[in-house]
């Protein structure tokens, strides 16, 4: 398993609806104009449902993702590279979730 950014974004940029951008000053992706995926610090960081963002921070394999203001955003994971989750699936369940 290769838990990289880049390999994320190999495996996101060839689909038409899906494009880099940026949020809280990092590279991102983003599909129907919301980002499911971004690069900060070094760790994955998506946006999945709300119940399944609770579930894997519960399990202990992912951490709330906090941009730095003191709150923790609910929808939103960070995964770190040594992970035992894996990044690719990670970021394609994202994409489905903000897609609808």
């Amino acid at each position: 398993m290769t838990n990289t950014y880049a390999a994320v974004c190999a495996a996101h940029i060839g689909d038409p609806d899906v494009a880099a951008s940026r949020m809280f000053g990092a590279d991102g992706l983003k599909v129907a104009n919301k980002v499911f995926a971004m690069e900060f610090k070094g760790k994955l960081v998506v946006k999945l449902s709300r119940d399944r963002a609770q579930a894997l921070i519960a399990l202990g394999t992912a951490l709330p993702f906090d941009p730095g203001h003191g709150r923790p955003m609910k929808q939103w994971i960070t995964v770190a590279s040594d992970s035992s989750l894996d990044w690719l699936a990670l970021a394609a369940e994202a994409k489905s979730a903000v897609r609808g």
